[in-house]
């Protein structure tokens, strides 16, 4: 970007806080997003830069080459980025180093070794990450080195069992999420096949996991995301088959749960409508007062009211998102933006939210083309 140069005259006219105040305004809100993608058609990681202003993001462009990069995650110190990915060895682990142009440079790849990984989330200390095997029915941890690197696997805890409500899906265990309580002791693993939210210990100086608990979901459900409320007494499980969120009540010194309401995304004649539907995706608000969720085959995102003292949700809103098959969403960190992904329209559509009630408005002329992407991740 060119430099900017106010006259001379102005400048000795200012006081030295005034001068101050203008250099923020010289440059663009701009952040980095990458995008996760999985299909023939896709290439690798892509990157695009989202001004936070506008609500633009730029023309994306392939940041990393290599197969189906499906899911996302970043180092604590922002410093690196990690995907589940498809190496010539099989699937992966791949490592990169982002750097200060956003653009990333590969470190190495570790094969996962149970089939290929449908989610990834770095621990908070940065010592570890945990991928979800939804094929395998399996848990993989691999340490981190202080360079970023990922070493070989670790661990590896296989589910067991199936709840079998819904036949064709849950039959055996279906891992599909990894991620953390908010001061990094205990680890969740939802399990679509297993109707239930599966908790390990964390002990992140010697990299590994223990089994814990689990919190049970509705029969049926097929859980698949989660997040923690923003003061982390409350967790919100998405459940992709019946299209609902269960709010369970959260014990941070036991780590455990107590299942609390559920509440369907969509109403049973819309889902009857439309024939296949699904839910892939939850996030909470930075400010705690929303929750939104992604609904696929009905192309929407649903909006909800969050009770801060119950964990209640209501639907306030049923979005479309101006795509197909919205595999992800995603908030920009300071809660202004949502963004949609659709996986078989090939776009990334941008959404403003309205702070004092969650709901989000499409913003004209802002989709962009992306191959295939199935994750949305902010680097701020």
């Amino acid at each position: 970007m060119a430099a900017f140069c106010y006259p001379p005259c102005i400048m000795k006219s200012l006081p030295l806080i005034a001068l101050l105040s203008l250099i923020p305004s010289l440059f663009a809100a701009n952040v980095d997003v990458y995008f996760g993608t999985s299909g023939k058609a896709t290439k690798g990681i892509y990157h695009s830069s989202f001004n936070k202003d506008s609500g633009k993001l730029s023309p994306p462009k392939l940041a990393a080459g290599i197969g189906s990069p499906g899911f996302l995650a970043l180092h604590p110190k922002r410093s690196h980025l990690y995907a589940v990915a498809t190496s010539d060895q099989g699937p992966c682990v791949a490592a990169y180093k982002i750097e200060k142009n956003g653009s990333l440079t590969l470190l190495n790849t570790e094969v996962i070794g149970d089939g290929g990984g449908a989610h990834i989330s770095v621990h908070p200390s940065g010592n570890f990450l945990l991928t979800a095997q939804y094929g395998g029915g399996s848990v993989a941890l691999f340490p981190l080195a202080k360079d970023g690197r990922v070493q070989p696997r670790g661990q590896l805890i296989e589910h067991e069992g199936g709840s079998r409500v819904v036949a064709s899906r849950q039959n055996a265990p279906h891992p599909h999420w990894t991620g953390y309580s908010p001061d990094g002791k205990f680890a969740f693993v939802p399990d679509l096949g297993l109707d239930k939210i599966v908790i390990y210990k964390v002990n992140a100086n010697r990299p590994s996991i223990t089994a814990h608990g689990a919190a049970e979901s509705v029969a049926g459900g097929g859980p698949r995301h989660m997040r923690f409320s923003v003061d982390g007494k409350f967790i919100y499980l998405l459940n992709e088959l019946s299209l609902s969120v269960t709010t369970f009540q959260y014990d941070a010194k036991k780590g455990t749960t107590k299942r609390l309401t559920t509440t369907p995304a969509l109403s049973e004649s819309t889902k009857s409508e439309e024939g296949f539907n699904s839910s892939s995706e939850i996030l909470v608000h930075p400010n705690g007062n929303f929750v939104y969720s992604a609904n696929r085959g009905d192309d929407t995102v649903t909006a909800y009211q969050a009770n801060r003292s119950t964990g209640r949700l209501t639907v306030t809103e049923v979005e479309p998102v101006r795509g197909a098959f919205p595999r992800n969403i995603n908030l920009e960190p300071s809660g202004k933006w949502l963004l949609a992904a659709g996986q078989h329209s090939n776009t990334v559509a941008v959404f403003a939210i309205d702070q004092s009630t969650g709901k989000i408005t499409y913003q004209l002329n802002s989709v962009v083309n992306v191959p295939s992407p199935i994750c949305i991740l902010f680097n701020e």
